[in-house]
């Protein structure tokens, strides 16, 4: 299955010195898989990681629910055959206040150092923007090393991870006598509309999130080979009654001497102070039955971690048993399109305003990112206008400024206006209102994406 449509494709393309830029097939992913696996390892080209040549390998030769077997761009040097550089294209759905919009995300980017600074990354990060417009696509987006995908259009403007953390000690103990009155078991596929129900409601937590159907679940619960680096084991928590009160998702190792949870729901009814004790219990309890995610010997339990985001219900349950908080790093983010987008989710912008100080605004808003910039236009309260503009002069154009990319921090609630203008000098407001009027469009609020992979 090739997802991209055929006649937006420029490949294969002929990029000189022998180097040609084609499509993957089928038959690259032996050899795809172990480039990945050694490009990509913590511990260098000569121990490669088999956990990422599992993940290239699954991408390619199991039926995935977004993603086809054409999705990945190649760099070859014909003159020896080997793959040099490559990346793919993940395709998703996200939501933006409850509206879905497509994102293509790009993934496992990299080129042999001998090949590097030709523009390989760049001539293919170009070719899947055009797959990725072709599908409708509004954004994309990556996790990364940092800075490095600025230089093809992105900015970091989306919170990325960030938890809790605690000890051996602070894993709370059932008292003597009493039995546990919540029970983690593994999830089966009769268990999979329960949890794609629980965790569509814990999303409406968020301004941003992934849109998991049940085919995804599906391929998350038994699509993955054992040892792809993306296989999450997912439960189900059960009362001591046998009744569904939430559900768990684990990565398959252990993160050194640490067992995380990377998701965790509860359904409505149940109490997170009482169910979360039985959780951390689960955690320590694993940690002894998960393969260890280090190289060298593996250590006794050390630590677990809620990475659940910046915030979740969980570390409001136990304050005092997570003492260590985990700053989250930034997804890369790309708008083509920005007027766009903001049309497309102009009813959330609306409801945000008809909530504020600012209900039944009217009135113009110019926005200069210096080399261009967005105008508009309100009408008791309704967004009527968003078209791209032009600032003339440059330097003090409209009724507020955002250099380069930085608007988009707002806009996906990974910084506020007040931070921003913080951080850069040249981000301003002309007067109060105008303040006012971005801070109701654009609140702060942290996001955790739970992308498909």
């Amino acid at each position: 299955m090739t997802l991209s449509p055929e006649n937006t494709s420029t490949l294969p393309r002929d990029l000189g010195d022998g180097l040609v830029l084609r499509r993957s097939t089928i038959s690259d992913a032996a050899a795809l898989g172990d480039f990945n696996a050694r490009i990509h390892s913590d511990e260098g080209w000569n121990k490669p990681d088999e956990r990422l040549d599992a993940w290239t390998r699954d991408l390619l030769e199991r039926p995935h629910p977004t993603f086809g077997s054409g999705d990945y761009t190649i760099v070859e040097d014909t003159h020896t055959g080997k793959i040099v550089s490559s990346l793919n294209l993940i395709s998703q759905t996200w939501t933006y206040g409850g509206i879905p919009f497509g994102v293509g995300r790009p993934e496992l980017v990299g080129t042999l150092p001998e090949y590097r600074n030709r523009g390989l990354v760049r001539a293919q990060f170009e070719e899947v923007h055009r797959w990725s417009a072709a599908r409708g696509e509004l954004v994309q987006a990556i996790t990364g090393i940092p800075y490095y995908y600025r230089l093809f259009g992105y900015e970091m403007a989306v919170t990325l991870g960030g938890g809790r953390t605690g000890y051996a000690p602070h894993v709370p103990s059932l008292p003597e006598g009493q039995a546990e009155a919540f029970n983690v078991r593994d999830a089966g596929e009769t268990d999979l509309a329960f949890i794609c129900d629980l965790y569509a409601n814990g999303c409406q937590r968020y301004p941003l999130a992934c849109v998991w159907t049940p085919e995804l679940w599906q391929y998350e619960l038994n699509g993955k080979s054992d040892k792809n680096v993306n296989r999450y084991e997912l439960y189900v928590i059960e009362s001591a009654a046998g009744e569904p009160a939430g559900f768990l998702a684990t990565p398959w190792f252990t993160w050194g001497d640490c067992m995380t949870a990377k998701r965790y729901e509860l359904a409505p009814g149940f109490s997170w102070a009482q169910v979360t004790p039985a959780v951390l219990r689960f955690l320590r309890a694993a940690y002894e039955t998960h393969p260890w995610g280090m190289p060298g010997e593996r250590k006794p339990f050390g630590y677990f971690s809620l990475g659940l985001g910046e915030d979740h219900p969980a570390y409001h349950a136990m304050p005092g048993h997570l003492p260590r908080k985990n700053k989250p790093y930034a997804w890369y983010i790309r708008v083509a399109d920005l007027a766009g987008f903001m049309r497309h989710v102009t009813p959330v912008l609306e409801q945000r305003l008809a909530n504020s100080v600012a209900a039944g605004h009217t009135g113009e808003l110019r926005l200069t990112f210096y080399h261009d910039g967005l105008r508009l236009v309100f009408n008791q309260g309704k967004l009527t206008t968003v078209e791209a503009w032009q600032p003339v002069p440059q330097g003090h154009s409209g009724e507020a400024a955002f250099p380069e990319l930085t608007f988009l921090q707002l806009l996906f609630g990974y910084r506020s206006l007040e931070e921003l203008k913080y951080a850069f000098a040249d981000c301003w407001t002309d007067n109060d209102a105008t303040h006012v009027l971005l801070d109701a469009l654009f609140p702060r609020q942290p996001s955790d994406i739970y992308p498909v992979a």
